[in-house]
C-alpha cells in the first residue's frame, strides 16, 4: 500500500511539474486596435507590449503606435508615427511598417514611403517613387521624431525594407534595390543596409550586404533581426532566371561583412510576394519562411553558421503565407500564419504551439479567424512564458 501511495504521489508530483513547465497551452488572441492592419508586435524587458500598425488607404496611409503595460488589459491612446501624412504603403501585404525594440526599449520603425511623400531627395529629382523612411521614439517616450529618408545613392525600392536593433545601441535599416542610375532588372538587384551606432540618432551611408551577386525578388519582403549577442540577420528572396531561393545574410561585425546562406529553394520564375520572420530561443535564432505555399521553420544554432530543421515543425502541408513566430525560455515555439491569403485577401488565422521536443501542445484547428485584407498576424512571448497573437 505504501508503495502504491508513493507511486501515486510521485505521479501527481510529475504531473504538477509538467503543468508548471507548460503553464500556457493557448495564446491570447487580440485584434489590432482602432481597426488597424499589419501589426508588428514586440514585448520588452519591462513586460510592456509594443505594437505598431497601419491604417488608411493601402497605397498611402499612416502608421500608429500603441502600448499595453504588463498589468493592463487596455491599449494606450494611439500615437501617429509618421509626420508626413499618407506616407506609408501597405498594398501587397509585405510593404507596411516594421518595428524593432532597441536599447532602453526604444521603438524604431521603418517603412516604404508612398508616392505622395515629398522628401529633399525627390525635390532634387532623385528616387521619384518611394523613399526608405525611418523614425524612432523620442526621448520623452510619448512621440516619434520626424521620419528621415535613408536612401543616399540607391533606389528602386519595391518590396519594402526592414529594421533591426540590439541592446547595445546599434540600429540597422535594410532594403533591396539598385544604384539610382541603374536599369538592371531583378537579377541585378542587391541588399543594402545602413547602420546607426547611437540608437538611431544618425546613420551611415548604405552599403551592399550580399557578398556575391544573387539578385533580389523585387516585390518580396525582407526581415531583419539582431540577436542577443549583437549578430545581425537579414532574410530576403534571391532571384535568377530559374529560382527564387531564400537567402540569409549574417553579420557579426556590425555589417562590416556578411556570410550568405541558402535557406530554401523555390523553382519559380514569378514573384510570390512572400514574407519571413525571426525569433530567438535558448538554442539559437529561428527563422520562418515561405516555400510553395508552405510555411517552414529552421534554427540557426547559437555561435554557429549551421542551419537545421526545427523538430516537429520543420515540414508539413501548412498552406500559408506571412509567418510569425516566437519562442519562450522553456523552448516552446508558437508558429502563426495566414491560410488562403492572397491579393486583397487576408485569409484565415492559423497557429500551432510546440514544445522543445517538437510535440504539438495546441493549435487553432478547424476554421480560423478571418484576417483583414492586406493584413497578417504577429506573435510574441510574455515574461511568464505565455504567448500573445495580434491580428
Amino acid at each position: 500500500m505504501k508503495i502504491l501511495m508513493y507511486l501515486v504521489a510521485a505521479g501527481i508530483f510529475g504531473l504538477l511539474q509538467n503543468l508548471l513547465a507548460q503553464p500556457h497551452t493557448n495564446p491570447e488572441i487580440l485584434r489590432v486596435p482602432n481597426g488597424g492592419i499589419q501589426p508588428r508586435l514586440e514585448i520588452g524587458p519591462s513586460g510592456a507590449i509594443h505594437l505598431v500598425y497601419f491604417k488608411g488607404n493601402a497605397m498611402a496611409g499612416d502608421v500608429f503606435y500603441v502600448k499595453r503595460d504588463s498589468k493592463s488589459e487596455s491599449w494606450s491612446e494611439p500615437v501617429k508615427v509618421n509626420h508626413l501624412p499618407n506616407s506609408v504603403v501597405a498594398a501587397g501585404t509585405i510593404r507596411g511598417p516594421q518595428m524593432a525594440l532597441g536599447r532602453g526599449e526604444r521603438v524604431h520603425v521603418a517603412w516604404m514611403g508612398s508616392g505622395k511623400v515629398a522628401t529633399p531627395a525627390q525635390e532634387e529629382g532623385k528616387y521619384p517613387k518611394h523613399p526608405m523612411l525611418y523614425s524612432r521614439m523620442s526621448d520623452d517616450q510619448e512621440s516619434f521624431e520626424p521620419e528621415r529618408d535613408l536612401l543616399t545613392w540607391t533606389a528602386g525600392l519595391d518590396g519594402g525594407g526592414t529594421v533591426a536593433a540590439d541592446r547595445y545601441g546599434n540600429v540597422y535599416v535594410a532594403w533591396h534595390g539598385k544604384p539610382d542610375d541603374s536599369s538592371m532588372n531583378e537579377y541585378g538587384r542587391a541588399v543594402y543596409v545602413t547602420h546607426s551606432e547611437d540608437d538611431g540618432r544618425s546613420f551611415k551611408r548604405e552599403t551592399q550586404a550580399n557578398p556575391r551577386a544573387t539578385g533580389a525578388c523585387g516585390c518580396c519582403g525582407m526581415r531583419g533581426f539582431a540577436d542577443s549577442s549583437g549578430r545581425l540577420h537579414l532574410l530576403y528572396r534571391m532571384a535568377n532566371e530559374v529560382n527564387r531561393d531564400m537567402g540569409l545574410l549574417v553579420s557579426g561585425d556590425q555589417r562590416e561583412s556578411f556570410s550568405l546562406h541558402e535557406v530554401s529553394q523555390w523553382e519559380i520564375q514569378a514573384c510570390p510576394m512572400s514574407s519571413a520572420a525571426f525569433a530567438e530561443g535558448p538554442s539559437g535564432v529561428l527563422l520562418a519562411t515561405e516555400t510553395e505555399t508552405r510555411v517552414e521553420v529552421r534554427l540557426l544554432l547559437s555561435g554557429s553558421q549551421k542551419l537545421k530543421k526545427q523538430p516537429g515543425i520543420e515540414s508539413g502541408n501548412r498552406n500559408g503565407k506571412h509567418p510569425s513566430l516566437s519562442m519562450n525560455r522553456q523552448g516552446d515555439t508558437i508558429l502563426v500564419w495566414s491560410e488562403g491569403a492572397g491579393w486583397k485577401n487576408g485569409g484565415s488565422l492559423k497557429w500551432e504551439l510546440h514544445d522543445q521536443t517538437g510535440q504539438l501542445l495546441s493549435s487553432s484547428n478547424g476554421e480560423g479567424l478571418s484576417v483583414p485584407e492586406w493584413s497578417f498576424a504577429s506573435a510574441a512571448t510574455r515574461s511568464d512564458g505565455s504567448f500573445v497573437i495580434v491580428y
